[in-house]
């Protein structure tokens, strides 16, 4: 069996091409000719911005021409993450692989965040049974790294009062809300120094950790890989004289990063002191995260003398830095028990060719005040180290509306298929709704979609009675809105 052959058929069938579509964040032209030469072949209108979203229109079922335009809302891009070293993700394509009840990727991120949300949304506009009001597809850009898409939304894209953003991942819950972000980028300027001869070179390997999405999963005290790595680096610098010569770690600024690797050097006579150092790192580490992260694997290996390294004050702020450097939960919710209100993720470090380090950080809240406290806190601790900072331009949160009228329509939508009260909550990963309604305030907003675990990791996997249930909830709530002015 393969997801072609899942049900609801068409949800799976276009998922299944979607996922042999390279969708990269900022590479999204074959995913654009996909979803537009899909329009063509199902006669369905579409249109494009200078940035690259897409709108597709479908007239209303005949009978629900004065039902309030409703616009179905979902990303292109994908997280690209992998446990193949060299997968290219420009040009091949994802492999689907069923187990039970869900749907994964043969070592890599499996892109149903967003896939099935743009499935889910052609499969409505090319379905000729639904009974629905006139109705809006927009597909953004580059909603993973930078919110491109959403950012610079063309003017008079839409005309639909109503947004379904299908880009959430907990069936039964339907989300009203989201944190805003900013990106605080950090930079070093080193001088390249020739290695010393008389030092003994490591190299020092952190991977398989678990990694996850660093909104939705960073309540879940999961290892950060460039946080472990500048603790033994830390570590090993207060006791002995070290010398730097390599260092990376992450890769995506909304991803707990999954690896990390440094080459460090220490004078011979230091060896084997360094590898007892090691082995107790290693034995605490696992015990602390014995519960998150089973599958760490930390390793350490002699290797071949580099040529040059960075210089010995520039190691230092670097690696106190970085280990001082906040990570995790900051703060949870008051208004929204359980809801984490405002985090920070220490996400990439990696050198330039031009005698650069750069590290990218992320910071989410709900309070806006909030957010720029946390993301001004790592910027002084960085200009303590003497290293240059910026900030991206961020994204504004989604306030929740208790009174929200699609809110409502969901909620019965879904009391009525199963005879129970979904959840009403809000979510600390940021959507792009509070962007739109920098540009489009009339809308009314609701987001949902079926259960995905493990986003922007290779571990994602998304479950698959939950994609029908999704299908039965998205298509009840048109028919409910198609029904209000019938």
């Amino acid at each position: 069996m393969t997801i072609k052959d899942l049900k609801p058929t068409a949800v799976w069938t276009i998922f299944d091409q979607i996922t042999k579509v390279p969708r990269p964040s900022k590479k999204e032209e074959k995913i654009r000719k996909y979803i537009l030469d899909f329009a063509k072949e199902n006669g369905i209108e579409s249109k494009t911005d200078e940035v690259g979203n897409v709108v597709l229109s479908k007239p209303a079922t005949p009978g629900y021409e004065n039902a309030p335009t409703v616009i179905l809302q979902g990303h292109m891009d994908m997280v690209c993450e992998s446990n193949k070293k060299g997968f290219d993700f420009d040009n091949t394509p994802i492999t689907t692989i069923i187990d039970g009840e869900w749907v994964h990727a043969d070592n890599t991120t499996l892109g149903a965040d967003n896939g099935i949300g743009v499935a889910a949304s052609l499969a409505v506009m090319a379905d000729k049974t639904l009974v629905h009001g006139p109705l809006e597809a927009l597909f953004t850009v580059d909603e993973e790294t930078g919110m491109t898409g959403a950012n610079n939304l063309g003017a008079n894209m839409m005309n639909g009062s109503i947004l379904l953003n299908l880009d959430s991942e907990d069936d039964g819950q339907f989300f009203i809300g989201c944190a805003g972000g900013i990106d605080t980028t950090v930079t070093f300027d080193y001088k390249r120094e020739m290695a010393p001869v008389d030092f003994h070179w490591f190299d020092i390997e952190l991977a398989n950790l678990s990694g996850g999405h660093s909104g939705g999963d960073i309540h879940e005290g999961r290892a950060n890989s460039n946080k472990l790595l500048a603790r033994f680096l830390f570590e090993l610098s207060q006791a002995h004289s070290i010398v730097l010569s390599e260092i990376s770690g992450g890769n995506l600024r909304n991803a707990i990063p999954r690896a990390a690797h440094a080459v460090v050097g220490v004078h011979t006579s230091k060896k084997e002191d360094v590898m007892v150092a090691f082995n107790k790192f290693v034995a605490d580490v696992k015990a602390e995260y014995i519960h998150t992260d089973p599958n760490m694997d930390l390793t350490i290996a002699t290797t071949d003398k580099p040529e040059y390294a960075i210089d010995t004050d520039t190691t230092l702020r670097l690696i106190r830095s970085l280990y001082a450097c906040p990570h995790g939960v900051v703060s949870m919710s008051h208004d929204l028990e359980g809801l984490v209100e405002t985090s920070t993720n220490l996400a990439a470090v990696k050198m330039l060719p031009d005698n650069q380090i750069l590290i990218t950080t992320s910071q989410r809240s709900s309070v806006e005040s909030r957010k720029y406290d946390i993301a001004h806190q790592v910027e002084a601790l960085f200009l303590l180290a003497g290293a240059k900072v910026t900030h991206g331009d961020g994204y504004p949160g989604w306030t929740p509306d208790m009174n929200s009228p699609i809110m409502k329509v969901a909620v019965d939508a879904y009391k009525e298929l199963y005879g129970e009260e979904p959840l009403i909550t809000a979510i600390h990963a940021g959507l792009e709704c509070g962007l739109f309604l920098t540009k489009y305030p009339h809308l009314d907003m609701v987001s949902f979609g079926p259960t995905l675990r493990g986003v922007h990791s290779p571990s994602e996997k998304m479950h698959i009675p939950a994609v029908a249930r999704f299908w039965d909830q998205l298509t009840l709530i048109l028919r409910k809105v198609a029904d209000m002015k019938k």
